[in-house]
């Protein structure tokens, strides 16, 4: 393993919830961490130890800027579904860390992907990215992650999870998913940063795969309590998320789960955690510890 003092590390997307993990346990670790951001400063995250600088992945010299003296760098794209500017975005990112002299990028896909096209966008336009990055020159480790755990810890999900003992969402009951939490992505993309080897491989991380059933098992061990799933519709997931994230990102994301409901790839986000486990020379946190660990009382209407 080389050593991880000191490097100097462009993570795109640090305002967002996985970059923003990312960011925070690279800073934490000692590296210099900077960010390109379209927010203004007062909407910033405020993260110890890593730096903003306004800009805009479609601006060639923004992102030629943010990138200038990094060592190392990871992408997470943002919640754009539009392939022409995804493409463009990652052509940015591409030509930057060449320039730069960026040793490695790290490109976080955000979700599984099909083998075959699909005809997503959510699956699609990270796949264009994909394919821009590993073109590039620059040594590249793609991470692809199945569904987050912290989708869960939500106002959309919290309330009736605690108080009800209700887990909701936008997956078939019998859909097996290996799920992980923002954390645990941080220290999968950390080890690809840094860990020798790892040039060129495509990985899916996830952790243990549980179907409903068991994802309630689970929650019901680390809550202490009674848990049942149900599966939502992801129209109704979709209808819900486009009130936060508005209608053209909603539909993005919600790709993913009118995908999963058709049934056609059954086995996309599921898989062993092992071999993802043993390349990077990590263990993931098991669904159960993850539960216990999370301040739930935030969306109780009663004390737990």
């Amino acid at each position: 393993m080389s050593g991880e003092i000191h490097q100097r590390c462009l993570v795109v997307g640090a305002t967002g919830f996985q970059g923003g993990a990312v960011a925070r346990l690279l800073a934490g670790r000692g590296h210099r961490v900077r960010s390109l951001t379209r927010r203004p400063a007062v909407a910033r995250p405020d993260i110890a130890g890593v730096s903003f600088v306004a800009g805009d992945l479609g601006s060639r010299d923004d992102v030629m800027w943010a990138f200038k003296g990094a060592t190392h760098a990871v992408v997470t794209m943002p919640l754009e579904y539009d392939p022409l500017r995804i493409e463009t975005y990652a052509i940015h990112i591409a030509e930057a860390a060449l320039e730069s002299g960026v040793t490695r990028i790290v490109y976080n896909a955000n979700t599984r992907v099909p083998q075959d096209t699909a005809g997503v966008a959510a699956f699609e336009t990270r796949r264009i990215a994909e394919a821009v990055l590993a073109d590039c020159g620059v040594p590249l480790v793609v991470l692809r992650p199945p569904v987050y755990l912290d989708n869960l810890f939500s106002p959309w999900n919290g309330p009736a999870l605690v108080d009800e003992g209700v887990l909701a969402y936008p997956l078939p009951a019998h859909q097996r998913v290996a799920w992980i939490s923002h954390d645990d992505l941080a220290v999968a993309v950390a080890a690809a940063l840094f860990n020798d080897g790892l040039e060129g491989r495509v990985l899916d991380i996830g952790g243990e795969a549980l179907d409903g059933a068991e994802l309630a098992a689970a929650f019901a061990e680390g809550l202490g309590r009674p848990v049942v799933y149900r599966a939502l519709p992801p129209a109704a997931f979709e209808a819900a998320l486009a009130k936060a994230i508005g209608p053209n990102a909603a539909a993005g994301v919600a790709g993913i789960y009118h995908y999963m409901a058709e049934g056609t790839d059954a086995r996309l986000m599921d898989g062993d955690p092992r071999e993802a486990e043993q390349a990077l020379g990590i263990k993931l946190t098991s669904v159960a510890d993850w539960v216990a660990a999370q301040p739930w009382q935030t969306w109780s209407s009663r004390p737990l």
